[in-house]
């Protein structure tokens, strides 16, 4: 299975819906498999609250197996030779993504308790960007357990 991680970067920032704005944001994905012409084999995966981008596989930054490594890959439930499987470490979050102990471009600190709050919408509208800048206008599916799950369930508009 090909696994490929990737810090993606948005110059043009986001608008969160605490009506905080960063200026701009990275995000670590974690991709699986490979993304046919049409651009329609595309799954996002949302994992829960505490968990990261790393999904299944075995990557060259980790030495385990991904969290859901029983469900993901060739063979299996979300089937990587047929689907491009996309994970990303949610906005806010503590595994690359950014979050409070990243570097606010503003004040060239991390930060820290300044760091706004984000809800799920703002995941989901991150994740809407990430879609994009892969050039996926729909998912075939989004799946995820526990708030990955919720966010999964925000997404009812940007399906196929």
């Amino acid at each position: 299975m090909k696994v490929k991680t990737e810090l993606v970067k948005f110059k043009e920032g986001i608008e969160l819906v605490s009506g905080s704005k960063l200026s701009m944001f990275e995000l670590m994905v974690e991709t699986y498999g490979e993304l046919n012409e049409e651009k329609s084999n595309g799954i996002l995966v949302c994992h829960a609250f505490s968990g990261n981008h790393h999904a299944a596989g075995i990557s060259e930054n980790e030495d385990t197996s991904g969290w859901w490594d029983q469900l993901i890959g060739p063979n299996k439930a979300i089937d990587t030779d047929k689907y491009f499987v996309v994970c990303c470490n949610n906005l806010g979050g503590c595994s690359g993504s950014t979050g409070p102990t990243s570097i606010n471009p503003e004040t060239n600190e991390s930060y820290g308790k300044d760091f706004p709050a984000v809800s799920v919408i703002d995941w989901v509208n991150s994740q809407k960007m990430l879609a994009e800048y892969l050039g996926i206008s729909k998912w075939s599916l989004v799946a995820g357990g526990s708030s990955g799950w919720y966010a999964s369930s925000s997404m009812g508009h940007f399906f196929s």
